[in-house]
């Protein structure tokens, strides 16, 4: 089974439709998370170049915060990364998810 291999892309798109590497990723010692940051390592992790888990613990985030990040862009793309417009894109979708 191909999931059960560990083959990893030497590099995938990333967010701006930049080459995202291992290299190129946010350091590990980030404490400031701009929307440009969240959204490399979201890429990465869609991408196969991180596991879910190697983010988290290379970022020192919980599962809820990634998750958090990887449902807010898939609903509103990496506006919905911003943190002053979390409350507003959350209404948005839930406004639409009722018609």
């Amino acid at each position: 089974m191909i999931e059960n291999q560990k083959i990893r892309p030497a590099q995938v798109v990333g967010p701006l439709g930049e080459p995202l590497t291992l290299d190129s990723l946010p350091p590990a010692n980030t404490t400031r998370w701009v929307v440009r940051r969240k959204a490399e390592v979201v890429a990465a992790v869609n991408g196969g170049l991180l596991s879910v888990d190697e983010a988290c613990k290379r970022y020192d985030l919980t599962l809820e915060e990634f998750a958090s990040w990887q449902r807010a862009v898939d609903r509103s793309g990496m506006h919905g990364l911003r943190v002053t417009r979390i409350q507003y894109y959350k209404s948005l979708y839930e406004r639409q998810q009722r018609y």
